[in-house]
């Protein structure tokens, strides 16, 4: 949200927060009902042939939240037969996993938090999802869940814009070129993720920025 209301100090907008279920997002930006999303949402070739993106803002992968009791320490022990793993709706983890994943049974749900549940309940062994989103829900479920902080796929989450939307394309690329050069994401790091940044560095992870 900081990221957005920056761009739209930049740009001379006015900035509206609305919270659309995820697999709503590329709907809601072709019927304009909004201009842009930033919501996690990585640069896909797919993704491309219904929306623009912006230049990448973040590089980040795809990492698994995993259950305690199931002995998993990386992808190689997850894709066998009798393995569960979650993901959720319309991410890019459930498009990694659907390619990538041959044994395992793949569970998809449409909420994150569902998604969560089904590895801290044990119906799962595992959640895939992004760096951060995994490394916050471990926190949270420390008793039953560990967050293996390694990517199984690297991404880069840029901004949606409706397609022909080529002028504000423009103007949110200048806005993020200056933000990066006057240190906002550094910014942004130090404020919001000083405690993300040192478990990566423990697991011996690059930090997403």
């Amino acid at each position: 949200m900081e990221l957005a209301r920056a761009i739209g100090e930049k740009i001379d907008r006015p900035v509206v927060i609305e919270n659309i279920p995820f697999v709503g997002l590329i709907p809601a930006l072709q019927s304009g009902r909004i201009d842009m999303v930033i919501s996690s949402m990585t640069d896909t070739e797919e993704r491309r042939k219904s929306i623009t993106f912006s230049d990448p803002y973040l590089t980040v992968g795809l990492a698994l939240l995993v259950n305690k009791q199931s002995g998993l320490v990386g992808l190689e022990e997850l894709d066998q037969a009798g393995r569960t793993l979650v993901v959720r709706q319309g991410t890019t983890g459930e498009v990694w996993a659907r390619s990538t994943l041959k044994q395992a049974k793949i569970l998809a749900v449409e909420r994150e938090s569902s998604a969560v549940m089904e590895v801290v309940q044990g119906n799962a062994d595992a959640f895939v999802y992004d760096q951060m989103s995994v490394w916050e829900n471990a926190r949270r479920h420390p008793d039953s869940t560990v967050a293996v902080l390694s990517p199984v796929r690297e991404e880069r989450w840029a901004i949606g814009l409706k397609k022909g939307n080529d002028e504000l394309v423009v103007q949110v690329n200048n806005a993020l070129r200056e933000l990066k050069a006057e240190g906002f994401f550094n910014q942004l790091g130090k404020k919001f993720l000083s405690r993300q940044k040192a478990d990566f560095e423990a697991q011996g992870v690059p930090f997403v920025f």
